[in-house]
């Protein structure tokens, strides 16, 4: 009785030892950490307020989901254009378009109000979502403000996003077509929904706040990175590193031009895919 005893609990812990193995390569395969983002804090108003209550008297027809997240946002983006130099009215707009308002379901699940992807090394918590392909990888966030933060550091730490910061923070328009050209979006139509979203809402406004009068908050200022990026990019643009998509050019033609392979392209500009547009400015070395 006692040899069968002992054999029955043998069995048992082998079978819990399976059960225990396979969790364990589950979480590494899927394996993410909580990276130390700081809770945000109350931000200094930009008269965000006032300017959606008159957009609202002026003009009806404006969707209230959209003046209700400028309302929410419109100072961390502020925030973000004293820290980073891009333009409030862009990050602000960029966040409406691709949240959808912040409801859509990405955003919803993920905190991640700009669709940032993955990328090779990234730590954080991931949700996957279908996007250009099914079920993408994309970065979640404990907080929103986090993802504003993340997408500062997305384009100042990536050389392909250099050249934008050649342009003023009140040239929106140039930053739109900019971001189209770096290769951001595939949406031939994204620089001008952009563009109509800064104007129909007035968010070229926020872009005029001048440091001074604005105070920033210390509890976001330490900059959330994802460990791809190491230095500042922004101010060792070259524009000889950079070539304009033409028509007829494919990835294969242009690294030949370049005396270069199609895989370091993409993996100099961040491309998942083979596909790029008339006009579109790419690393080539």
């Amino acid at each position: 009785m006692m040899l069968r005893f002992l054999l029955y609990s043998v069995f048992l812990l082998f079978l819990a030892s399976c059960g225990s193995s396979k969790k364990v390569n589950y979480n590494a395969k899927n394996a993410s950490v909580v990276l130390n983002e700081s809770k945000p804090g109350k931000l200094p108003s930009v008269n965000q307020k006032e300017l959606t209550s008159e957009l609202a008297k002026s003009n009806p027809k404006l969707n209230k989901n959209t003046l209700a997240y400028i309302k929410k946002y419109a100072s961390i983006a502020v925030q973000e254009m004293h820290k980073s130099k891009i333009p409030a009215s862009i990050t602000l707009a960029q966040g409406i378009l691709e949240s959808g308002k912040g409801r859509s379901e990405l955003a919803l699940k993920s905190n991640n109000h700009f669709g940032i992807k993955c990328h090779t090394q990234w730590r954080g918590e991931r949700v996957y979502h279908d996007d250009d392909e099914k079920g993408e990888c994309f970065r979640k966030y404990q907080f929103v403000e986090t993802s504003y933060v993340d997408h500062s550091a997305f384009l100042t730490k990536r050389k392909r996003y250099a050249f934008l910061f050649t342009y003023g923070v009140k040239d929106y328009k140039k930053w739109a077509r900019g971001l189209k050209k770096a290769g951001y979006a595939t949406d031939k139509q994204y620089p001008n929904k952009l563009i109509k979203i800064i104007e129909n809402y007035k968010l070229y406004q926020f872009d005029n706040v001048k440091k001074k009068d604005f105070k920033v908050s210390k509890t976001l200022t330490k900059t959330y990175t994802d460990g791809e990026a190491k230095e500042d990019v922004t101010s060792k643009y070259l524009d000889e590193k950079y070539y304009e998509v033409k028509k007829g050019d494919t990835l294969y033609s242009i690294a030949r031009k370049f005396k270069t392979s199609v895989d370091v392209i993409k993996e100099i500009n961040d491309l998942n895919n083979n596909r790029i547009s008339i006009g579109q400015k790419l690393l080539t070395r």
